[in-house]
């Protein structure tokens, strides 16, 4: 879980900004939030991050991926890294963006930062945090790397690992790949736990024996999609319309290796080999006509709410699973939802969390209508606001000593008394 994220010089965020997912003191709907006794501490299983176009939410969004993409693979040697510091002042454009989190894994807090420009790693650094201390695993900066005494059996390939480290590659990513123990759960909760969805991703292709598929066929039809299940069918190679480079990686597959793609309509292909013969399978809707006859349709022929829906459900399943340690970032979960199918899929989460469950759900939204403390808390809900300099700040409400638990927090945003909307000019401005 995170316990608080932040981020400084990236993007439209030229000033730090901290993400906090530790619940404040309001009692409000206390019963579905994480506990973590050894800490006395609780965290929050969901946050909903608001604020007008072009205000800093999605840059957000970006900020979780790039940090998890260079924890996960890295860059490339010899290659610049893909940073976006703060561009509209002359001063931050040139200095290095830093990231920090504080994470919840096996159910102890780690605290791990790192600082970089486009060409090296500036800074990087491990903690674990006890209950009644901390202990710095590793502190690396000015080229140099110092480790806790309580890693000194190790501290001779440790040594070794981050001379090989790339000055453009975090420690962390190289030591796992030299096969160091110690710091892999930090890097297994970047490459596992987190999970980044796109407004335009699509779902993974699973078959109807998948562990999901029955629970995501129910909530199709309790949703009024029309589709009373996803199912998938065989299809012949050759009559499968994929572009050159998609076509080339399956014909490369290797008996029982697995592969997904999509064809040139945007329906998802579950793609395999078997005995020397490519098995393609294709996700399809499966419609009941006036009959009762079954008619299967392509994914890409439904709506896009369906879509949109048939590619969110299996993020909420996920979610849903009792012993489930997930984190996923929707961007722009209202993406072409209608507002009572985003509320349902918000509830039905909450609704299954407790204190002992370790998922969390972050998202951005435009939606007001979840604006709503019957569903959300004030510490669960976020704004982002940019200034007349372009830079974005985030805030709580929370933060804000004049929204009470009973207040209409949706009547306040939408009047512009908590920031976050469009400063739209009138003509007779």
């Amino acid at each position: 879980m995170i316990v608080s994220f932040s981020v400084e010089n990236w993007m439209s965020f030229r000033d730090k900004a901290t993400l906090s997912m530790v619940a404040s003191r309001e009692r409000q709907h206390g019963e579905r939030l994480a506990r973590l006794d050894k800490y006395q501490m609780r965290l929050l299983p969901a946050a909903a991050v608001y604020g007008g176009n072009a205000s800093g939410k999605t840059n957000l969004f970006k900020a979780l991926a790039f940090a998890k993409k260079q924890v996960v693979t890295g860059t490339q040697p010899g290659k610049p890294i893909t940073v976006r510091p703060f561009l509209l002042d002359e001063e931050h454009s040139k200095l290095p963006t830093r990231f920090e989190f504080e994470l919840l894994i096996d159910e102890v807090i780690y605290a791990f930062s790192f600082a970089v420009t486009r060409t090296n790693v500036i800074d990087e650094r491990l903690v674990r945090v006890g209950g009644t201390g901390e202990r710095t695993l590793y502190d690396r900066r000015s080229g140099n790397i110092e480790f806790d005494r309580s890693l000194k059996d190790d501290a001779q390939f440790l040594s070794f690992a981050f001379r090989g480290t790339r000055s453009n590659q975090l420690f962390l990513t190289n030591s796992v790949s030299q096969n160091v123990q110690q710091f892999q759960p930090i890097y297994a909760w970047f490459d596992s736990v987190l999970q980044i969805v796109e407004p335009d991703e699509r779902s993974l292709f699973y078959s109807e024996n998948h562990r999901l598929s029955v629970a995501m066929n129910d909530k199709l039809r309790d949703y009024d999609t029309g589709i009373s299940r996803i199912d998938s069918v065989e299809v012949p190679f050759e009559h499968v319309q994929v572009l050159e480079p998609a076509r080339t990686r399956i014909r490369e597959l290797t008996d029982d290796e697995v592969a997904y793609a999509e064809d040139t309509s945007d329906n998802p292909l579950l793609v395999t080999r078997k005995d020397g013969d490519i098995i393609v399978m294709k996700r399809v809707a499966i419609h009941h006509m006036a009959d009762g006859a079954e008619a299967p349709f392509d994914v890409s022929d439904e709506s896009d709410g369906s879509k949109r829906l048939i590619n969110l459900l299996p993020v909420f399943l996920d979610l849903g699973v009792d012993d489930a340690e997930r984190v996923y970032i929707v961007d722009e979960l209202d993406r072409s939802l209608h507002t009572l199918l985003s509320r349902r899929l918000l509830e039905d989460y909450l609704a299954t969390r407790s204190a002992r469950t370790r998922t969390q759900l972050l998202v951005t939204t435009h939606d007001v209508l979840l604006m709503d403390q019957r569903w959300l808390r004030r510490d669960e809900m976020w704004v982002t606001e940019r200034d007349y300099a372009g830079s974005s700040r985030l805030l709580s409400f929370s933060e804000y000593r004049d929204v009470r638990y009973d207040k209409d927090i949706r009547k306040s945003y939408l009047q512009g008394r908590l920031g976050g909307i469009p400063r739209i000019i009138t003509g007779t401005e």
